[in-house]
Formats: structure tokens, sequence, C-alpha cells
């Protein structure tokens, strides 16, 4: 797909003051939430804007899921992160189902480190369940 177009300019700024070693693997993320969204049609869309001082995306619709974010990790200039909200228990579900693929901190956060590659269908996997994580949470999936 071809990069998502930054509609808020305040996201765009934010992007656009990364240190340059981050810039690139931090796009990268943000394009794979809008790709991963796109193939969510019951989320009515994607929602980009700035929480908590870092970009962050949601459903359209309400009670879809949780919003995420993504920014640098804690001011690194190495490795950089997609956030949760605390009260979530996705950290956990995504160390249940990949517990030997990801660098999780506490509930919180997927750290990544810019050198390293992904692999990108458990990364896919893990926003789709973060952004329909209150449609399954009801089911009790």
């Amino acid at each position: 797909m071809p990069p998502a177009p930054f509609d808020n300019p305040l996201v765009a700024a934010k992007f656009e003051a990364l240190p340059g070693s981050l810039r690139q693997p931090l796009l990268h993320l943000r394009q794979t939430i809008f790709d991963v969204a796109a193939g969510l049609p019951q989320l009515g869309g994607l929602i980009e804007t700035l929480k908590w001082n870092e970009p962050a995306y949601h459903a359209v619709k309400a009670r879809m899921g949780t919003t995420i974010s993504i920014n640098a990790h804690r001011g690194s200039l190495r490795c950089y992160a997609l956030y949760f909200p605390c009260p979530t228990q996705l950290a956990a579900m995504i160390q249940q189902h990949y517990p030997e693929t990801f660098s999780i901190e506490g509930s919180r956060a997927l750290l990544f480190d810019v050198g390293a590659t992904i692999p990108a269908e458990p990364l896919r996997h893990c926003i789709a369940m973060a952004l329909t994580y209150h449609v399954h949470a009801k089911r009790g999936v």
C-alpha cells in the first residue's frame, strides 16, 4: 500500500521532529498500523491523533478497540515502542501468543530495536488485537 498521508499536522510535525535513526522505523510501524486497520472494516476507519504527546491510533467506531501509540522509548535513539493503555490485558495476551517473539515491558509496551527485524505477521496480529480489543473482551476471546 502507498504510505498513509498525514491528515493531522501535529502528528506530521511529531514525526518530522524525530531523530533520524527513529524516523523510518516509526514511519514503518505507523504504516503497518494503517495497513492492519484497512483490513478491519468493522473499525469504520482509523483516527490518528496525538495522545500523551505521542502519535496515537484508534478506531473511528466507538468501543471497538483500545488506543495504541508509538514513539521512541524513554528518549532512546535506538529503541522505540508500541504502547498500550496499562489497564488492558494486551501485553499478557501477546506474551501468551508470542512468548519468544517480542520484548515486552510490563503491561504497557512492545519494544523494538532500530536494527532488528520485526516479525511482520505477529506484529500485525498484535495490532489487530489492540484495535479490536473491546470486541474480543466482550466475547471473552
